[in-house]
């Protein structure tokens, strides 16, 4: 199986030198890492939208575009003298190798250890590869939270920035804690708002955050990953307000005539709508 997966990797990379080769494809010979960006960012949600519909082909498919994405980058990069897709890989093995010795060092006790136990020790293995940097040329001091990309969802950034923060300790006990953190955000945006303020929201901005951000760590102690139940909450709303729209068009009225104890009445006979009410 290993064999077979390798050479059909050899014949996409085999392909991505032919589409780079002097005599290839102008376009993907003008393409650069920066150039790329859109396109990683595009396929990454592709592959998260084939994951939510359930289709093995459709994830199949998107994969297989993810994967080309990688491929294309190290090729760029392997062509201005940086590393290959081999070295991404070798580099991706020895990480996972170096944070599993639970699997490849196995020690007295580690036959019993618990997912927690294992995401503990994922992180402060993180932590401690940070602190110590690469070993190569120098570079800035690593920190904890360094690395979590900026360009992440904001949501699942906070997620990450609290997970890592988690790793070393700083973190609440019970979730139970964190719910009572966010009862107190809810008052304070609760004052901004009551505070009729109009003018200035950078307060009202700021409680907003501050929410949020206690709402993405509730969501890590409970083991739910914020970005996808938001994107699951986003889908149900969406095919409940469709459902109300197409009940008034085919009444003959619009939803910009129907007043808001109308659309009420309609959202609630869709909620009890069993064939709606799962939706995700």
């Amino acid at each position: 199986m290993t064999e077979t997966a390798g050479a059909h990797f050899d014949r996409l990379i085999a392909i991505m030198q032919a589409l780079r080769a002097p005599d290839g494809c102008p376009w993907d010979r003008e393409q650069t890492l920066a150039s790329l960006r859109p396109f990683v960012l595009e396929e990454t949600y592709e592959v998260l939208e084939a994951i939510d519909g359930g289709s093995a082909d459709a994830l199949c498919e998107e994969l297989g575009d993810y994967l080309y994405e990688a491929v294309f980058l190290a090729q760029i990069s392997e062509e201005s003298g940086g590393f290959s897709i081999a070295d991404a890989i070798d580099a991706i093995c020895d990480k996972l190798v170096r944070r599993h010795p639970h699997v490849f060092a196995r020690e007295q006790g580690d036959a019993a250890i618990t997912t927690n136990q294992v995401i503990e020790r994922w992180e402060t293995m993180k932590a401690r590869e940070r602190a110590q940097g690469s070993g190569q040329a120098p570079a800035p001091p690593k920190t904890t939270l360094s690395g979590i990309p900026k360009t992440l969802p904001s949501l699942l950034r906070a997620y990450e920035v609290s997970a890592r923060a988690a790793a070393v300790g700083f973190d609440w006990t019970r979730s139970a804690d964190v719910l009572d953190k966010i009862e107190e955000e809810v008052a304070e945006v609760r004052r901004e708002v009551e505070s009729g303020a109009t003018g200035d929201l950078s307060r009202a901005e700021e409680e907003m955050g501050d929410l949020l951000f206690a709402i993405a760590n509730l969501s890590r102690k409970l083991g739910i990953e914020p970005e996808a139940a938001l994107r699951r909450a986003n889908e149900k709303f969406t095919s409940r307000f469709d459902a109300i729209e197409h009940a008034f068009t085919a009444r003959g009225q619009s939803l910009h005539d129907a007043t808001l104890e109308e659309m009420e009445a309609e959202w609630q006979k869709v909620k009890a709508d069993s064939s709606l009410r799962d939706i995700s």
